[in-house]
């Protein structure tokens, strides 16, 4: 068992398919699949259940992620102590998060951080769902809710705010709410009500509003729908300097507090995501923060 075949390995387990794979290892999916098979035959045993899905760790696989993703820290750090270059980060790492804080936040921290570090490949998986860190979908996970399971570590990034908003013409042709219970009778937009995939996003039933004539299960498409008059909408305070059109609707009742969590597994010791993490944190809260104070100018 070498070093190159671990590395097609962690490919193939971080992508769940050879198609995927191809592009971090700049390999045809035939040739993976002979790498792979290499490496099962080496170790004695099934590393991944292959369906017409995609390739899925066995229960042998994932106890060889393990080892594999220790041992390619340590080279890093190896390479890094004897070439000089412990301060650059390279490779690919994937962040999941919820469409909000992929649309409005990640994209100007990822850009800083691929300025400063060109040979870091970062992708953004924008999900309207919990990002499955067992599954290896992704390196990284920014969630809503602190995950409960020691199967994970969680940091807390930092809170952010959000408010009732509406178009102008909106309010100007239906007229803004006096208090709360005017809200149970007017036009709302929010999520679809059985696809809410974190009890944190439920904000209209905490409202008291019983029918959501437009939802989406993606804040952004909300947002647009606020955007085009469609109604009265929770956003994120961090969204609304991309929204010019909106205005906050009773912001002394309802001014929301959530946090972002950035979690990623116990197991993993790897000092590559551990710098990643710290600038991760640093950057979406500093872009919380700016845009956050824009949105009350």
């Amino acid at each position: 068992m070498n070093w190159d075949d671990l590395r097609v390995f962690l490919a193939t387990a971080r992508a769940e398919s050879l198609t995927a794979a191809k592009g971090a290892l700049r390999m045809d999916p035939a040739t993976i699949a002979r790498r792979i098979a290499r490496l099962e035959e080496a170790a004695g045993a099934s590393l991944f259940l292959k369906s017409p899905q995609g390739y899925r760790l066995s229960e042998a696989g994932q106890r060889l992620l393990t080892h594999a993703e220790e041992a390619e820290g340590a080279l890093a750090r190896g390479v890094g102590a004897l070439t000089g270059a412990g301060e650059r980060l390279s490779g690919a790492i994937r962040i999941g998060a919820p469409d909000g804080c992929a649309t409005y936040l990640l994209p100007q921290v990822c850009a800083r951080i691929a300025e400063s570090h060109p040979d870091l490949d970062l992708q953004i998986l924008a999900l309207p769902r919990i990002v499955n860190l067992s599954r290896r979908e992704a390196d990284l996970a920014i969630s809503v809710s602190r995950p409960q399971t020691d199967k994970l570590l969680a940091e807390k990034l930092g809170d952010y705010r959000l408010s009732l908003a509406a178009s102008k013409d909106w309010l100007a042709r239906n007229g803004a709410p006096r208090g709360v219970a005017d809200l149970r009778d007017a036009r709302m937009i929010g999520y679809i009500p059985d696809m809410i995939f974190d009890a944190e996003l439920d904000y209209l039933s905490a409202l008291g509003v019983v029918r959501v004539p437009l939802t989406s299960t993606s804040i952004s498409v909300q947002l647009q729908m606020a955007r085009a008059g469609g109604g009265l909408a929770v956003v994120h305070d961090f969204a609304l300097p991309a929204a010019p059109e909106l205005v906050r609707v009773l912001p002394g009742d309802v001014a929301l507090t959530r946090t972002f969590w950035l979690t990623r597994h116990a197991g993993q010791r790897d000092a590559r995501l551990d710098r990643v993490a710290g600038l991760l944190g640093d950057g979406i809260r500093g872009e919380i923060a700016r845009l956050e104070a824009q949105s009350l100018g």
